[in-house]
């Protein structure tokens, strides 16, 4: 998170102050802030699945037809999912809220574009329409959705976009991926990217176990992974 005072990372730590350096000043990793720490643990969680697209579609937000959520561009967009749609999907799938330590993933159908169940499939014109609606920007939660999870004390968010963050229009003008900035830099909740979350649509996934470590990558700002859900 920017700031007049410096690029903050989680914890008040200003990046330059949290570098473990080398040789020269060389930037060698992340010391305290980096993956291999949570790796050592790991996450083992409740997981919550929220299929917005399902949820849109049956307040007539968006049309029967569609898979994915609409790219936002201002506020009051369908591609947004605020705090109110949030609470409005436990209810209508019927979940207990939630609660503290749990991961919450959010469909919205922009990762069907090139997930592995049809991206090897795909012409290369396909795969060109594909990248273009990644470079477009991506539906996700708005700032009221991440700060009523937050404010329930979850351990992690994830979903099927490259952010998670409702971007380029949000619920508050100008404030780029406020996700990241509320839960990540300020609260040290994690962030999974580009996660299959079709799947667990598909096979009628609500909860489950959600079971997830790091590789553990000696000062890395984040790995990648193959999390596992039980249910």
């Amino acid at each position: 998170m920017n700031t007049s005072k410096g690029p903050f990372f989680y914890n008040g730590r200003i990046s330059w102050d949290s570098y473990e350096r080398g040789a020269g000043g060389q930037v060698m990793g992340m010391g305290p802030l980096g993956v291999e720490h949570v790796g050592e643990n790991g996450f083992v969680c409740r997981l919550v699945v929220l299929d917005a697209v399902a949820y849109k579609k049956s307040k007539g937000a968006i049309s029967s037809t569609v898979e994915m959520l609409p790219i936002p561009t201002k506020a009051g967009d369908p591609g947004i999912v605020t705090e109110d749609d949030v609470k409005g999907m436990i209810k209508a799938q019927g979940m207990s809220d939630i609660g503290a330590g749990d991961c919450v993933a959010l469909h919205t159908g922009q990762g069907n574009t090139w997930g592995n169940a049809r991206y090897k499939s795909l012409t290369s014109e396909q795969r060109a329409a594909a990248r273009a609606i990644f470079a477009q920007g991506e539906p996700g939660f708005g700032i009221s959705a991440c700060q009523y999870m937050a404010s329930k004390d979850i351990a992690l968010t994830m979903g099927d976009t490259s952010a998670n963050d409702a971007q380029p229009g949000g619920e508050e003008e100008d404030y780029a991926v406020p996700c990241h900035t509320e839960m990540m830099t300020r609260r040290g909740i994690w962030n999974l990217e580009n996660v299959d979350t079709e799947s667990l649509v598909k096979a009628g996934i609500k909860e489950g176990a959600f079971i997830w470590a790091p590789l553990r990558m000696i000062g890395a700002t984040g790995s990648p992974g193959n999390p596992v859900v039980l249910y």
